[in-house]
């Protein structure tokens, strides 16, 4: 019988799964989320609210690639060592 993942187990796996599209979402988040708050600010050009706007997209954008690189780094070292290339590969199985 398969045991049940957490969600917190399954969530993590598609983020190791989908990396770029995961940091590409955060970037978009966070782009929005920025635009939404300077705009809120009324002491401020549209230019200079845009380019906030970016460069907190951007941080947001650096961080999610570390942490990216931080799990794969992980998932790496604690799994076993396989050929990553061996579904590509067509050979007869030993057994």
């Amino acid at each position: 019988m398969a045991e049940s993942k957490s969600k917190f187990e399954s969530i993590r796996e598609w983020v190791v799964d989908h990396k770029l599209r995961t940091v590409g979402c955060l970037w978009l988040s966070g782009i929005g989320g920025s635009i939404a708050y300077n705009w809120s600010q009324p002491n401020m050009k549209p230019s200079v609210k845009i380019i906030h706007a970016r460069l907190h997209a951007q941080a947001l954008t650096l961080a999610a690639l570390a942490g990216a690189a931080v799990v794969e780094y992980y998932d790496h070292r604690n799994k076993p060592k396989a050929d990553p290339y061996a579904k590509y590969l067509p050979h007869a199985h030993k057994e």
